[in-house]
């Protein structure tokens, strides 16, 4: 039975759902790290929230651990590639909080908007400031939206609710989906330049770490507004200081932060700041949407091998699983064949799908190609960091999907080019779904695959094979041969 340590608080529902689907689990929030490093290699599963680190030194001692599953959506706590590298795959939940993060978002534009916890203070206080707090309308305003995936699509959809125009930058929003939003796509720029209030809805990246910098907040409009409810590190806190004590930035709301907790920060004791502390998916329906989501998840992955929401390994529903594995044993064998066959280095692999295999889904079995292909040389590799190997090492990976029917039901024929050579093989499952090498070379054959073989490429010349008797006599307990040749070479592969 596979066990799970939930190392965060979340909600109940987690462990329920972990002990129902057969999943032994223990539930430890609060350990440090030399706690969680003692205990951490008895676990096959590992919930998290942002609380708990999952480090490169953490890992080192996971040797059981098979999956990381983050209870909402950033994973800035887990040292993904230290995952990759131990074949550890991640997963988050993106969906569970969406709208609770998007409504969080539109909260604190209507604050900003009408100085609300400002004047809350104030009356608080026992002031009666009816004319110190003038505010302004949404409704006509346009509204700048950065990264517009889940997130930010749904904070589109309610702005236009309010009758806001809707301004987008989002390298990857396609014309014909803005175009179904109903918002304005932009390069960033023009966004910055033309917006009233700009959101940001992005993950932070090496490329979007201080993307609204000193620069770009020199673009805004005097008087923009400015919100973040994605991650910390977006904003140049320093620079955002500036712009707002010199009135340049009207105000701006953040519920995130470069440091969190965010005990002593630049920005705090601004008087047109409005600070949260990461708030983004605190309600009561998100904490039970992505505790019941990653519980789910990492359920499926260990009871069936289900690949949801992963973040380091094509995803693979839980009912394609049980489907894709016998195609994943002929995959990897084809790879770990042609693997031994390679002696230099490779810079180009080919994997084509042709007929039933050609309608599946394909990417699981392209990552276990290439842990096949890889493993002689490469002791580390596994289904889940073959992939990044492959692109460290500069080899180019193509797919080619042929649904039409050749001459087998299915087939798997996989290409490589190294420095020297380009060598093919192709594989099929038969009716027992048992694997085979149907073709080396260009040269057809029936070689069923096992642990031991003996692959031999000679001259085809007469009374070549008789010579190679006494060592199948004296060597060789089982031999079922198959020889075919192409006049001028013959394959021999024998057990």
């Amino acid at each position: 039975m596979p066990k799970v340590l939930i190392a965060d608080k979340m909600s109940p529902r987690a462990a329920e759902i972990f002990r129902e689907r057969g999943v032994e689990v223990d539930e430890k929030p609060g350990l440090d790290k030399d706690e969680l490093a003692a205990i951490i290699g008895h676990y096959d599963g590992l919930a998290v929230r942002s609380s708990t680190k999952a480090t490169a030194k953490l890992l080192e001692a996971a040797g059981n651990l098979k999956v990381i599953g983050r209870a909402g959506i950033g994973i800035d706590n887990i040292d993904l590639a230290a995952a990759t590298n131990h074949g550890i795959v991640v997963m988050n939940t993106p969906f569970g909080n969406s709208i609770t993060t998007a409504e969080h978002a539109i909260a604190m534009m209507f604050s900003l908007a009408r100085q609300i916890p400002d004047a809350n203070a104030s009356t608080h206080a026992g002031k009666w400031e009816k004319s110190g707090f003038m505010g302004v309308e949404l409704a006509g305003k346009s509204l700048g939206i950065v990264g517009c995936g889940n997130i930010g699509s749904i904070v589109a959809d309610r702005a236009q609710g309010l009758k806001m125009r809707v301004l987008a930058f989002d390298p990857y929003l396609s014309a014909e989906r803005a175009k179904e939003m109903g918002v304005t796509k932009l390069e960033l720029d023009e966004v910055l330049k033309r917006a009233d209030f700009i959101t940001l809805h992005t993950p932070l990246t090496d490329k979007t770490r201080n993307i609204i910098d000193e620069r770009a907040l020199g673009l805004m409009k005097k008087g923009a507004r400015i919100i973040n409810c994605a991650r910390g590190g977006l904003i140049d806190e320093v620079a955002l200081k500036k712009a707002l004590e010199s009135g340049h930035i009207a105000g701006a709301a953040l519920d995130v932060f470069a440091q969190e907790p965010a005990t002593d920060n630049p920005l705090f004791g601004t008087p047109n700041l409005i600070a949260t502390p990461h708030l983004g998916a605190s309600t009561t329906e998100a904490q039970v949407n992505v505790a019941i989501q990653v519980a789910e998840q990492m359920a499926d992955y260990l009871l069936t091998g289900g690949v949801t929401n992963a973040l380091n390994m094509p995803s693979m529903t839980a009912e394609e699983a049980p489907r894709l594995q016998p195609y994943m044993a002929l995959a990897r064998q084809i790879g770990g064949f042609a693997g031994q066959l390679t002696r230099n280095g490779v810079t180009k692999v080919t994997i084509e799908y042709e007929g039933h295999v050609a309608g599946l889904n394909t990417r699981p079995l392209t990552a276990v190609v290439l842990e096949g292909l890889l493993k002689p040389i490469l002791e580390s590799v596994n289904m889940v960091n073959a992939p990044v190997i492959a692109r460290e090492r500069d080899i180019d990976v193509s797919e080619v999907v042929h649904e039409r029917e050749g001459d087998y039901h299915t087939l798997i024929r996989l290409t490589v080019t190294t420095d020297a050579q380009t060598r093919t093989v192709a594989g099929t499952l038969f009716s027992n779904r048992a694997p085979r090498i149907v073709e080396v070379h260009g040269v057809s054959l029936e070689a069923e695959l096992s642990d031991h073989m003996l692959y031999i490429i000679n001259d085809d010349r007469p009374a070549l094979w008789g010579r190679w008797g006494p060592l199948w006599a004296n060597m060789i307990s089982i031999l079922p041969p198959s020889i075919l040749a192409d006049h001028k070479r013959a394959v021999t592969q024998s057990l």
